[in-house]
């Protein structure tokens, strides 16, 4: 494993920590299907939050600045698709950017919930 995606699971799971100490309850991590990945798969109350992870070491930009327009379309297609196929069509869901910075000692999270999504996507 590079030393990039070692990194990666390491903000997956101070994530998933950090979300169950919000009562969270993490159901799946790393869901993959045929358009893309999500990092936590969590539920939140009755809604399904899809989660996406971002990582940074130095403070040069926000990690969150990194979840693009491409990035979200993306999102939601997996989403739609974890839905689909389990078939819960009519469930509440959002997607939440989960932020961290390693900048100086302890890691520094930010919540960001329900991100906003172009209608395009919808």
């Amino acid at each position: 494993m590079d030393a990039r995606r070692i990194f990666g699971n390491q903000g997956e799971d101070a994530a998933a920590t950090f979300l169950e100490n919000k009562g969270y309850a993490v159901t799946h991590r790393q869901y993959k299907n045929t358009y893309g990945e999500i990092d936590l798969i969590c539920q939140d109350g009755k809604e399904i939050v899809f989660v996406e992870v971002k990582s940074r070491h130095s403070d040069l930009a926000d990690p969150e600045d990194s979840v693009t327009q491409s990035k979200v379309g993306h999102l939601v297609r997996t989403a739609q698709e974890y839905l689909d196929q389990r078939g819960m069509g009519e469930v509440p869901w959002r997607i939440d950017v989960v932020a961290i910075e390693y900048d100086r000692g302890e890691p520094q999270m930010r919540h960001i919930e329900d991100i906003d999504i172009p209608e395009r996507f919808w």
